[in-house]
């Protein structure tokens, strides 16, 4: 078993900062979730960055309890509504997400707001070459991951309730905007120059074209459940940055698994990918436009410009992890480890932008 695979997967006890009263949890669920019935067990996943995550075990099943982190909080981050809502929508759709049992927005429970979901069993495979997975059958988990995101992208928002989850339109400026700002205003993590640099160059050089979907915001391999032995995907995780948005820029940020390295997050770069079964980066976007009946000229075209954002848009989060571990809300014992790839990734992030630029 690979090393992020024995970090990240499971859980352990509830970590310090995020305990809570169980006793008062268990009189809520009894009278909101339905056929709830205790005892309560509860443990802490020891995956999940931003909002704590909590495996809820009861005699007859499990649920997953998401939270807002305790402390002081960025304004618009952790919006465990906004996940509810659109996690509801999409299982009531037919998309693979968990089905929702409650919302609380009631501090006085646990602390903070929280939801509880159906607990999905099945696997997560938190290694991006998916070590564990036979040769013969990897295509097909990457086939089973580009079939879920372009289900998620054929979704007419209004049509499952959505229609005013986002502002529809001007998703790159405004995606920009707002991640440039959250970076400029979290002094405690400081700043970094390429970070600086792609402030000033992305919001002039954003390519033409307006497209309406509902996005993820962070779709990759470790926010999945797979299926135990086949390649399937039956829940879609950490929907906390899913608004209404551009669907490419959605894509882009599940293809740049192709331009990282293996190091922090899921990441293919000096991988042999025929050797390990593994589509090639043309091949992926080739698959993902036959699925949305789009011209893969067209979306390769501006590809280094998407990547080059989506890389800005992950350090920035990275870079607002950094400021939690500084503060000392951070929700993962592996935030300190992750908070020291801002600079690299801010790094990569300018390279893309002179290759778009070239």
């Amino acid at each position: 078993m690979s090393s992020r695979q024995e970090q990240f997967s499971g859980t352990s006890e509830v970590r310090e900062a995020h305990r809570f009263d169980t006793g008062a949890l268990e009189a809520w669920m009894r009278d909101n979730v339905r056929d709830f019935a205790g005892p309560l067990e509860v443990q802490q996943f020891k995956g999940g960055q931003s909002n704590p995550t909590y495996k809820l075990i009861t005699p007859k099943k499990s649920y997953v309890m998401r939270r807002k982190p305790p402390g002081q909080l960025l304004k618009s981050a952790h919006a465990v509504d906004r996940e509810y809502k659109v996690i509801t929508a999409l299982h009531a759709a037919g998309f693979p997400a968990a089905e929702t049992f409650g919302l609380c927005t009631d501090d006085s429970v646990v602390g903070t707001w929280f939801y509880i979901m159906d607990c999905v069993e099945g696997r997560v495979i938190w290694d991006g070459t998916f070590p564990d997975v036979p040769t013969s059958e990897r295509a097909r988990y990457f086939d089973a991951m580009n079939a879920t995101i372009a289900q998620l992208h054929s979704f007419d928002p209004a049509g499952i309730g959505l229609a005013d989850f986002g502002k529809p339109g001007n998703y790159f400026a405004r995606q920009i905007g707002r991640w440039s700002q959250q970076y400029l205003d979290d002094e405690a993590a400081g700043r970094v120059p390429a970070m600086d640099a792609l402030v000033e160059w992305l919001p002039a050089n954003i390519p033409p074209g307006e497209e309406v979907a509902v996005v993820h915001g962070d779709y990759r391999c470790d926010n999945m459940i797979f299926h135990p032995t086949e390649p399937k995907v039956l829940a879609v995780l950490d929907w906390e940055l899913s608004t209404l948005g551009h669907p490419l820029a959605d894509f882009s940020y599940h293809l740049m698994m192709y331009r990282m390295p293996p190091t922090g997050t899921v990441g293919l770069v000096d991988c042999d990918l025929k050797a390990m079964n593994i589509p090639s980066e043309a091949d992926y976007i080739a698959s993902y436009c036959r699925r949305t009946a789009r011209d893969p000229q067209a979306v390769t075209a501006n590809m280094d410009f998407y990547i080059a954002y989506n890389m800005f848009r992950l350090a920035a989060i990275v870079h607002g992890i950094r400021g939690r571990v500084v503060r000392g809300t951070a929700a993962s014992a592996h935030a300190k480890a992750m908070s020291e790839t801002v600079e690299p990734l801010a790094n990569l992030a300018w390279e893309q932008a002179r290759k778009a630029a070239a």
